[in-house]
């Protein structure tokens, strides 16, 4: 499997089932519920396999599994380490922290029975991509296909484009799906163009393709010039953190100052709570330094081990959102 040259293609994250790209089609092999990447493995879904040395593609009938593994990019083909848990006759499960994927925005990967044999989805499925070996393509061979990005009807990024009520198609096209032409497919409402979802937080770029023509966001406010002299329009995906500090409650005034506030000392006045003290901030994605202001005196998180110097000779508590 490591031998294998994939093809990555530029789609967006989707669940298994029950959510579609505009067109009906549910994609397999992983789910994603909250911050937890689900990957499931039925049996029943398939019908071929493909042994690893040969390349050779069998039936699935009476195949006798002794264990299941997710393979793919993102453990660089290992064929042992991810190793999915026995559900019942049919199904196993494997549930990996969304943190444990780097910031690409698309992975290839593939079900694995017994360390050997390869699970081959079906050519029809809407997330699979034609596996290739040193530059061919591999006769009946694919591999299944998972993205950080994802439509959903009740995610935290809603895409509006008004009016263009004559148009064909609307696209939306981002750094959030590697500038795809194609897939992001925008629903028709009653005012214009529309499309919601769920999104990493981060700071991405974006612009709408109407019939063919590229343009930015007539209502975002939000731009930066582009490489053609034109602008991307900008939307920052922000996370509620809450910071809290355990103890102190003979505290009088604590404050919380990090580097997404410019280390205000008098901006974010935490609030008292049973425990300590309590602070919820909206933050983008990346690394944030903190420290908190106890009656005037600057303290690290005592609770998180993760602290770093900020090239001043100060260490500061660290908090990542991802």
């Amino acid at each position: 499997m490591e031998q294998i040259k994939l093809h990555i293609s530029y789609l967006i994250f989707a669940f298994i089932s029950f959510y579609s790209l505009g067109q009906n089609n549910t994609f397999k092999g992983y789910e994603i519920k909250g911050d937890t990447v689900v990957f499931a493995f039925d049996a029943r879904d398939y019908s071929k396999f493909t042994q690893e040395h040969t390349e050779q593609t069998h039936d699935f009938e009476d195949f006798d599994i002794e264990n299941v593994v997710v393979s793919g990019e993102f453990n660089l083909w290992s064929r042992d380490n991810w190793k999915m848990k026995k559900i019942d006759e049919f199904n196993y499960e494997l549930r990996k922290h969304i943190g444990d994927f780097t910031d690409e925005f698309s992975w290839e990967f593939k079900f694995v029975i017994n360390n050997a044999y390869w699970a081959e989805p079906s050519k029809k499925d809407p997330n699979v991509s034609k596996a290739i070996k040193n530059g061919r393509k591999l006769r009946g061979v694919y591999n299944l296909k998972m993205y950080t990005a994802y439509p959903n009807k009740d995610g935290n990024a809603c895409f509006k484009l008004k009016g263009y009520k004559d148009a064909k198609k609307v696209i939306l096209a981002g750094s959030f799906n590697k500038w795809n032409e194609s897939l992001f497919k925008m629903n028709k409402t009653k005012t214009g163009w529309e499309l919601t979802l769920q999104l990493k937080p981060d700071v991405y770029q974006y612009r709408f393709i109407v019939d063919g023509h590229w343009m930015e966001d007539p209502n975002n406010p939000n731009k930066t010039e582009n490489e053609f002299g034109e602008y991307n329009s900008v939307i920052d995906i922000k996370e509620y953190t809450a910071f809290k500090l355990k103890g102190y409650t003979n505290a009088r005034k604590v404050i919380l100052a990090g580097s997404f506030n410019n280390w205000n000392e008098h901006e974010f006045v935490m609030r008292k709570m049973d425990y300590g003290w309590k602070y919820v901030v909206p933050l983008s994605g990346g690394k944030h330094h903190y420290k908190f202001i106890v009656d005037g005196v600057w303290v690290v998180d005592p609770n998180n081990s993760v602290k770093e110097y900020d090239g001043n000779g100060h260490v500061n508590s660290v908090c990542m959102v991802k």
